[in-house]
């Protein structure tokens, strides 16, 4: 079975909706899912996967130190191993998200990951259309996983 991985830092009652959003979502499909903090996961869980949602915060206009460190520790020993793998990243935006979407894009880049969305950005005021919008990134996510459109 394809697993789909997701690597969210969620420290806040809002940022942990999102998270829920993104796995209820992607429930249903023929699809593994693993969520994880960005503590948690490991190269291994990268190298298990064949599909990854990443979630932050856009903290000082960066991403979140606990995704960097997750991006830190597996960098290398994925490098040449991941290549090419989908991915879909969200990211909850107090300001315009735009720093730490370019933070994201610059690792996955060198990463040579494959973008198969445009980066959801929740920004502004917290909206309940959040959730919504998550859950749907989760549910497309899972749903081209299992149809083997990526």
């Amino acid at each position: 079975m394809k697993q789909l991985l997701i690597i969210t830092h969620s420290p806040s009652p809002n940022t942990r909706a999102l998270r829920d959003a993104v796995v209820e979502g992607a429930k249903g499909e023929e699809v593994e899912i693993v969520s994880k903090s960005p503590f948690e996961a490991g190269p291994e869980d990268v190298l298990s996967a064949q599909a990854i949602i990443l979630g932050t915060p856009e903290n000082l206009g960066y991403m979140s130190g606990a995704l960097k460190d997750f991006f830190d520790r597996i960098y290398y020993p994925c490098l040449e191993k991941t290549q090419g793998i989908p991915y879909a990243l969200y990211i909850r935006a107090g300001h315009d998200g735009t720093g730490t979407k370019r933070a994201v894009q610059t690792i996955t880049t060198g990463l040579r990951w494959r973008a198969v969305q445009e980066p959801l950005i929740c920004q502004g005021e917290y909206s309940p259309q959040f959730i919504e919008d998550c859950r749907d990134l989760g549910m497309a996510m899972a749903a081209g996983l299992a149809a083997g459109v990526f």
